[in-house]
C-alpha cells in the first residue's frame, strides 16, 4: 500500500492533523469556527468538578476507558455480570467469556452511531425505558441473547457469526430495536448494510476470525501476538480493525487511488494551508468508531485474561457530538456568522444542521480531536494530577459526560447536540 495512504489511516495522522487545524485556528484561518481560547480554562473546570463530583477523593481508579462495557450497566442492573455468570454456569472459561463479550460489542459498537432525539428502547424483562447509547447496548444486548447474530445450524444463540451478519434483514433489527413510525431510529437501511458488510469481512479473514466468522476469535489472534508478559501492542488491534472494518464502510466514503480510508474526509482548510508535503494534504482522518471499538474491546481482555497494553497512548480523542458539544457549549468553539446562517436555514430549527461530511462538520471534529489532548494536558496540571488519569478514562469521567449534562441542561426537551449533525447512522 502506499505509504501515504497508510499514513491517513493512521492514528498519527489523526493527531497531527487535528492539531494543525488548531494551530489555524489560533491564526484566525479557519473558514467555519472561531475559536475562544480564553474559554478553555472554564471547560477544563468544568469537566475536572465533573470528574471530582462523580470519582472524588479516592474512587479515581475506577474510572474505565471510554468502552462499551458501561453503557450495558444503565440503571440498577448489571447486564454484563448477568451474562457472565451464565456463561460460568455453562462451564465457558474466561477465554470463551471474553470471546462472547468481544462478539457483542463488536456488534453493539458498529449499530451506535447515534439513535435520534425521539426513539426510546423498552427493556422486555425490566420495562425500563432507555434511550440513545446505552438503549442501543440493551437492544443489542437482547438480540444477542435472542439468536439473532447467529444461525439456525449453531448450537448457541449467544455467539455472533458470519453468516448471520451478512444474511441480517431490515425487519429483524427493526424488530429487536422497535422502531415504528412512532419510535423512529435514525439510518436503519444502512446500519443494516453495515452488519452485512461486517459478515462478509469476517468471513474474508479466516486466518484471524475463523472459518465461521466469528469476531470472537479476535481474542485467540491477539493473544497469539502477546510477549511474555501478556502485553499487547494497541498497534496490532489498530491494524487488524483496519483491516476487517475498512471494506465494511459505505462506498459513499473519502477513496485515495481506488483505497478505502474510512471515516477521512477533505477539509478545505487543510487544503488552503497544507499540513506538509503530501499526496493527500487536505485529508483529516478521524477513524472515530473504530477507534471507540479498540478502547472497548480492551477492557474485556483486560478484565477477563489480565492483558496489558502498550502503546495505547496513540489512539485520540473521540470526535463526536458530545465531546464536540461540550466545546460549543462551554463558548470555546462558535460558528462563524455565515456558517451559523446556513446551519439555520438547513435545519429550519433554532439550532444549525450539516450534513455529517459538511466541511463545517469535519472542521468540528477535527478541533474536538486536538482540544480533547489540550484538555487532558491541562487535567494533568491540577491537583488530578497526581492520579496519572489517562486520555481514554478523561472521555468517560469528563468530556462525554459533560457534553451530555450540558445538552441536558441547556436542552432539555431533547437533549441534542448544539449543532445537529444529519447523518446515515453510520458515522456518529
Amino acid at each position: 500500500m502506499d505509504p501515504e495512504i497508510q499514513y491517513i489511516l493512521s492514528l498519527q495522522a489523526v493527531r497531527e492533523r487535528a492539531h494543525h487545524v488548531l494551530k489555524l485556528a489560533l491564526e484566525n484561518k479557519l473558514n467555519h469556527f472561531d475559536y475562544h481560547a480564553d474559554r478553555l480554562d472554564d471547560a477544563v473546570r468544568y469537566v475536572t468538578g465533573i470528574i471530582k463530583r462523580d470519582y472524588g477523593p479516592d474512587r479515581y481508579g475506577e474510572i474505565p476507558p471510554h468502552g462499551r462495557w458501561q453503557h450495558f450497566q444503565v440503571g440498577p442492573r448489571d447486564r454484563i455480570g448477568v451474562l457472565l455468570s451464565n456463561w460460568d454456569s455453562a462451564k465457558h472459561d474466561k477465554k470463551e467469556q471474553a470471546r462472547g463479550l468481544v462478539d457483542l460489542f463488536l456488534v453493539s459498537v458498529l449499530l451506535d452511531a447515534g439513535a435520534g432525539d425521539k426513539w426510546r428502547f423498552t427493556e422486555p424483562d425490566t420495562g425500563a425505558v432507555i434511550v440513545r447509547s446505552e438503549g442501543i447496548a440493551v437492544a443489542t444486548l437482547h438480540m444477542f441473547l435472542a439468536g439473532q447474530y447467529s444461525t439456525a445450524e449453531s448450537s448457541r444463540k449467544d455467539i455472533v457469526l458470519g453468516q448471520a451478519l451478512q444474511d441480517l434483514k431490515e425487519e429483524v433489527l427493526r424488530e429487536g430495536f422497535q422502531i415504528t413510525h412512532e419510535n423512529p431510529f435514525v439510518g436503519v437501511p444502512s446500519r443494516v448494510e453495515l452488519l452485512n458488510a461486517l459478515g462478509r469481512s469476517l468471513l474474508r479473514l479466516p486466518d484471524v476470525f475463523g472459518q465461521s466468522g466469528r469476531p470472537g476469535n479476535l481474542v485467540d489472534y491477539l493473544l497469539s501476538k502477546t510477549d511474555k508478559s501478556k502485553s499487547l501492542d494497541f498497534n496490532v488491534l489498530w491494524t487488524t480493525l483496519q483491516e476487517v472494518l475498512l471494506p465494511v464502510w459505505p462506498s459513499s466514503r473519502t477513496q485515495l487511488a481506488g483505497h478505502p480510508v474510512g471515516d477521512a474526509w477533505p477539509l478545505q482548510v487543510l487544503s488552503s494551508n497544507p499540513p506538509s508535503q503530501s499526496k493527500y494534504p487536505s485529508i483529516q482522518p478521524f477513524h472515530k468508531l473504530t477507534q471507540w471499538l479498540a478502547y472497548s474491546l480492551m477492557v474485556p481482555l483486560e478484565r477477563l485474561l489480565g492483558v496489558t497494553w502498550k502503546n495505547a497512548h496513540i489512539a485520540t480523542g473521540l470526535p463526536e457530538y458530545r465531546n464536540g458539544g461540550l466545546f460549543v457549549d462551554m463558548g470555546v468553539l462558535t460558528l462563524k456568522p455565515e456558517a451559523l446562517s446556513r446551519g439555520l436555514a438547513s435545519s429550519g430549527t433554532s439550532l444549525p444542521a450539516f450534513d455529517a461530511t459538511a466541511d463545517e462538520i469535519v472542521e468540528w471534529r477535527a478541533l474536538t480531536v486536538a482540544l480533547l489532548d489540550r484538555v487532558h494536558e491541562a487535567i494533568q496540571k491540577t491537583e488530578l494530577g497526581s492520579v496519572g488519569l489517562t486520555l481514554p478514562q478523561v472521555l468517560e469521567a469528563g468530556t462525554w459526560k459533560a457534553g451530555r449534562e450540558l445538552a441536558a441542561e441547556k436542552r432539555p426537551e431533547t437533549r441534542s447536540s448544539p449543532v445537529l449533525i444529519l447523518g446515515d447512522g453510520t458515522l456518529f
